[in-house]
């Protein structure tokens, strides 16, 4: 075997260890039931379906439940964050 060879056979080697571990991480879902979309926001399930009916969220319907993309949560988060300062500010 060529110093080639060896070289290529280790890269291989390296390449599929680092696949391997890349595959063995959790995924994260990126569709969340309500109630989980509740815990994500930090909201109750309740509260999350009147934002859905208030069309606040927009939501992905799928045999007839609804479902909210992580994005759109995350831009709704980042849209009600509050930017106040000054005396009576929460931060």
């Amino acid at each position: 075997m060529s110093n080639l060879d060896a070289l290529l056979d280790d890269l291989a080697d390296r390449i599929a260890s680092r696949v391997s571990q890349a595959s063995s991480l959790p995924l994260r879902p990126r569709l969340l039931t309500v109630e989980q979309a509740g815990g994500y926001i930090g909201r109750t399930r309740e509260s999350v379906q009147h934002l859905i009916a208030s069309s606040k969220l927009p939501c992905v319907k799928a045999d007839r439940r609804n479902f909210l993309d992580v994005r759109d949560l995350d831009a709704w988060i980042e849209a009600n964050k509050s930017r106040e300062s000054g005396p009576g500010a929460p931060y």
